[in-house]
């Protein structure tokens, strides 16, 4: 595909601009390993240029002067225009990273949903009243960080960054976006986009590079008033680090998981379950953050769900992302299957027994795999693969139950699967989890959870995304005191 096709330059300031770089990274289509564009690799120079436009924005009150409703419409306009461009937005997803072209014109679907959800959420928050002395008036009042910086992954490249947009937009900040180099084209479009639908310049600004460069220096810059991040733990702690060297600026983190889900003897018809499950740990060719490679099976059960897992990972089929019944693509990167072939093999090595039902492909495709024999303290079960691998173990007790769920660094997500409404109502107060599932999987979207904010626990990262939490996050509180004259 001849690079010409796409517009790689940044997006700053209302129009695309020159980048001030001759160096270019490629982006390449993990299924056929060809070239699908040649992309700038922006750096510190960009981001400051990108900076000053949304700081300049942001003072001079074009975006925050605006009222709430006003920010709200501008962003339902946005939507409109991703809804028209939803196809083409999941095409460039689906080339530069592998995700089946079906499941990413629906996941947009939900993204460009969740989009119009929070600007009309945003428009229902209100300044709080407290109550004072007679003649003194005293307020607490959400406002705009000022300048947000947001680093997207290549997993969900429009998706999350649309996201994470919008909730900082629609509370006043103005934002600098630099998505993964995996997958840059689609975030870069996105912010077209909102210019195209009459967004003001410099509200909403896009460069592509690499992490180490333009990533850190966006981190490092001074006037970057506050960064969202979702990707892995230690690099989520390399922006720890930045924020600390620079000016001390806000951290929204979403880093790694290694997701439990629980699955008890007391359920009747376990084909539905055994499809989540298989589903939790293969959707996107288990390039999720919340997914759900830690299966804990009441011993009763455990035989019979083996087999039942087993049968459903063999009716996945691989293949190529564009065929509509095509239900996993390729891993994302050479890289990326590359580790996570060296930790099955380190697995085979210590004796876990990998249980591989589906037909393997070549390239950058690997087949869903179930791994038994194996102990609690394995790799596999406390190293994030971001591969379709699950461990499968049994247990005996609901407590020997939640201390292997909780047996973890990570605190992502958690599942459990019962008919018991007692313990479906106890199991999250014991869970160490920023969110907790039961008889659910966290896809497709439900309307309701668009309202739900969730903080991870442990290495997943902190800072509430989701729901008036998230947005609250995008905010600092202000409280203002007004006294009668004396």
């Amino acid at each position: 595909m001849m690079n010409s096709v796409f517009d790689t330059r940044p997006f700053i300031d209302g129009h695309r601009v020159a980048p001030l770089t001759d160096v270019t990274f490629d982006v390449i289509n993990p299924h056929t390993s060809e070239r699908v564009a040649r992309v700038p690799a922006c750096s510190e120079a960009e981001i400051d240029q990108a900076v000053k436009a949304a700081r300049a924005a942001f003072v001079d009150g074009r975006w925050s002067g605006l009222a709430p409703s006003q920010r709200a419409a501008h962003l339902f306009a946005w939507a409109t225009a991703m809804e028209a461009a939803r196809v083409e937005l999941a095409t460039l997803d689906s080339l530069q990273m592998g995700m089946p072209l079906s499941w990413g014109v629906d996941d947009l679907k939900s993204a460009i949903e969740a989009v119009r959800e929070t600007a009309a959420l945003a428009t229902t928050l209100r300044d709080e009243l407290v109550p004072a002395a007679v003649g003194t008036l005293a307020i607490n009042q959400r406002r705009p960080h000022g300048v947000v910086g947001v680093i997207s992954p290549w997993n969900f490249p429009c998706y999350i960054a649309m996201q994470k947009v919008a909730t900082a937009l629609v509370m006043g900040n103005t934002v600098v976006l630099k998505p993964s180099e995996v997958a840059p084209l689609g975030c870069l479009l996105l912010a077209e986009l909102a210019s195209r639908a009459g967004m003001p310049p410099g509200v909403f600004n896009a460069v592509p590079g690499l992490g180490a460069q333009a990533g850190r220096a966006l981190a490092l810059h001074m006037d970057v008033d506050a960064l969202t991040f979702t990707g892995s733990s230690a690099t989520g702690g390399a922006l720890m680090a930045s924020a600390g060297q620079s000016n001390l600026k806000s951290l929204v983190l979403e880093c790694g998981g290694k997701s439990p889900q629980i699955v008890f003897d007391d359920l009747g018809d376990l084909n539905a379950v055994a499809d989540a499950l298989v589903q939790g740990f293969t959707f996107n060719t288990g390039q999720v953050c919340v997914a759900g490679t830690r299966l804990l099976v009441h011993r009763p059960l455990f035989a019979r769900l083996k087999q039942q897992l087993l049968a459903r990972m063999s009716d996945l089929r691989a293949g190529d992302p564009r065929d509509p019944e095509v239900t996993m693509g390729p891993l994302a990167n050479a890289s990326q299957h590359q580790r996570v072939s060296r930790m099955l093999q380190e697995a085979q090595d210590r004796g876990v027994s990998l249980l591989q039902p589906g037909p393997v492909q070549s390239g950058l495709h690997l087949a869903p795999t179930l791994a038994v024999d194996l102990s609690p303290a394995d790799p596999l079960m406390q190293e994030e693969l971001f591969g379709p691998v699950a461990g499968l173990l049994a247990f005996d007790t609901v407590d020997e139950a939640i201390a292997m769920a909780n047996d973890s660094r990570y605190g992502l997500m958690a599942t459990g699967w019962t008919s018991d409404l007692q313990l479906a109502h106890s199991l999250p107060g014991k869970l160490r989890s920023g969110t907790v599932h039961i008889n659910t999987v966290p896809r497709p979207a439900h309307s309701h959870a668009m309202h739900l904010g969730a903080e991870p626990v442990g290495q997943s990262g902190f800072g509430a995304e989701g729901g008036v939490a998230g947005l609250s996050a995008m905010t600092r509180i202000r409280s203002i005191e007004i006294r009668g004259s004396a």
